[in-house]
């Protein structure tokens, strides 16, 4: 937030020195000092942690992408479709640390705030019916599948979709889950001599 803020204190000082410039007659200096104006107002549709996360993604580096993302504490201030981003990338990357129901809302939202491409709509989909099929909850998962499947188009995902469709017809149900639960789970039996 001090950063945001700071920003926007800099581009108003800016902006007024820009004005004072062509209002003195420095037209040149007016005209340089438009293009540190243009990156400054930039910089407020383009979060700098979102651009160094993604060019790390690109190069391959998972971790340096994962701390960038995490450096982002007020998503909420971003644009709709950067927030929805933001959301959908920590999901991703945190799912093993956040747990299902974090990763499951994360994902959620920025469903419902709108991704911007269709492979990720379909991988963001995916992973909602692996969440889905893994807390038991078969019917939505199937339908998270047909959903994911829609947005393939190119079908990169393909095998992924097939393959969590047929753990899908192997998962427990919901009340399976909550039997094995009320049973104190499977019960060993004692070795037959």
């Amino acid at each position: 937030m001090l950063g945001f803020s700071l920003r926007i204190l800099l581009s108003i000082s800016v902006l007024f020195g820009t004005a004072y410039l062509f209002y003195s007659g420095h037209w040149g200096w007016g005209i340089t000092a438009i293009f540190p104006l243009m990156l400054l107002i930039f910089s407020f549709f383009r979060n700098e942690n979102m651009i160094l996360a993604l060019n790390q993604m690109r190069i391959g580096n998972q971790d340096k992408a994962k701390t960038y993302i995490n450096r982002i504490s007020a998503p909420h201030l971003m644009p709709r479709r950067q927030h929805a981003y933001v959301l959908y990338l920590k999901a991703l990357m945190n799912a093993q640390d956040m747990g299902h129901a974090q990763t499951e809302t994360l994902l959620r939202k920025a469903i419902s705030l709108g991704l911007r491409t269709n492979e990720d709509n379909a991988v963001a989909r995916m992973h909602l019916a692996g969440i889905c099929a893994q807390t038991g909850r078969r019917p939505e998962a199937s339908t998270l599948l047909s959903d994911a499947k829609k947005f393939d188009k190119n079908g990169m995902l393909k095998d992924q979709i097939k393959m969590l469709q047929q753990q899908l017809q192997i998962a427990p149900s919901k009340n399976q889950m909550r039997m094995a639960q009320m049973m104190g789970g499977r019960k060993k039996m004692p070795k037959m001599r």
